[in-house]
């Protein structure tokens, strides 16, 4: 007979092996993270990974877009040298990319620094100029053609018979100043925002020391929004290497290919020509030149330029 103390004793379950599992250590710290991602990294492999791995492997073919492809190698890239209309449309991204690094640069600062001094009715100034940002592309390419018909347009009412969009010498410009109508608002509101959230202390101490409001810009403001400035810049670099609907929608890259870039070019040879293995070479030297852009980022990150 069972003496009473081992009659009381409580029975012992054994322990759930799932359970015992889940509270390993590297299982809390490694495994269950990456099971929380894999639905958004399976996603990215088949959107980004697999098309990028596919384009890489076509730049090196001879392949119209449909049926097999033939294996040339470099070839692909060994033509884009002696290419005029790829070095054209190059050099017509450069344009760009300087013109969208000062001008919309230029005015968004100076826009975002008085309306950072507008102490009532700022949002209706901030809503006027954010408007046609959200504007779609189609949309405004349309209204500026109106606007800029010699004939029809609002500037016929001044006298000027030029097509603007019709000269090569002027159509670039004016393709990337209606572009600037609709993106310089977007780094105002980014601008102001980064300036609104700079501490008051460092303004006043500023004006202690008998700083006028030039050098409050100069010596407070900028500072205090660099980062945000280094990162648009960045952006605003890569964004000119993938220009497209604006030069598409106005002028398909015409007059006389004086307003080609890299997209357009690319979505001519692929669509256009049915030379897709060339295609997909120009487009990955996109990628290249974006990837260079942030590796200059880097480098300034490295050196402490991204730092307030």
């Amino acid at each position: 007979m069972a003496s009473r103390s081992e009659a009381i004793l409580p029975v012992q379950k054994p322990k759930d092996t799932s359970i015992k599992f889940f509270e390993r250590r590297w299982v809390r710290k490694a495994l269950i993270p990456w099971l929380f991602i894999l639905p958004i990294l399976l996603l990215h492999i088949v959107v980004v990974a697999l098309p990028a791995a596919s384009s890489l492997y076509y730049s090196m073919t001879d392949w119209s877009g449909m049926g097999e492809a033939e294996f040339i190698g470099l070839d692909n890239f060994l033509r884009l040298l002696e290419d005029q209309n790829y070095l054209r449309a190059l050099g017509n991204n450069i344009k760009w990319m300087m013109f969208f690094l000062t001008v919309p640069f230029a005015l968004s600062l100076f826009a975002a620094f008085l309306l950072s001094q507008i102490k009532r009715g700022g949002f209706i100034y901030r809503l006027l100029i954010f408007i046609p940002y959200i504007l779609p592309s189609v949309v405004t390419a349309s209204i500026w053609r109106n606007l800029l018909n010699p004939r029809q347009g609002l500037i016929s009412l001044f006298g000027v018979d030029v097509a603007l969009l019709g000269n090569s010498e002027t159509a670039l410009l004016t393709i990337a100043f209606i572009d600037n109508w609709h993106f310089w608002g977007f780094l105002t509101i980014l601008f102001l925002t980064a300036m609104q959230s700079i501490s008051p202390v460092l303004y006043d101490a500023a004006k202690i020391d008998g700083a006028n409001g030039r050098q409050l810009f100069r010596h407070v403001t900028l500072p205090g929004i660099r980062p945000t400035i280094l990162f648009m810049l960045v952006m605003t670099a890569i964004w000119s290497f993938l220009v497209f609907e604006y030069v598409w929608i106005l002028t398909e890259g015409g007059p006389a290919g004086s307003t080609d870039v890299l997209g357009v070019v690319v979505y001519k040879n692929a669509f256009r020509r049915f030379d897709a293995g060339y295609a997909a070479a120009q487009g990955l030297t996109m990628s290249m030149f974006s990837g260079f852009i942030v590796l200059v980022f880097l480098f300034l990150r490295k050196l402490g330029w991204y730092d307030a």
